[in-house]
């Protein structure tokens, strides 16, 4: 039967095995790593400390 055969035409291993582009769950895993790391960016710049300056804690 022809048509796209993701389960046995494609055997990955190592890091391959998760984040790929032929199988539904190495893009789900693709997807889910770019919305974490993108998250991690924004909380890390809201989190962070405030500096204060100079001008400011001389008044």
């Amino acid at each position: 039967m022809a048509g796209h055969d993701a389960g046995t035409q494609h055997q990955f291993t190592g890091i391959k095995k998760y984040f790929n582009s032929y199988t539904i769950i190495g893009r789900r895993n693709c997807v889910i790593a770019t919305y974490a790391s993108l998250a991690m960016i924004v909380l890390y710049f809201k989190l962070r400390p405030k500096k204060k300056t100079a001008a400011i804690t001389e008044k």
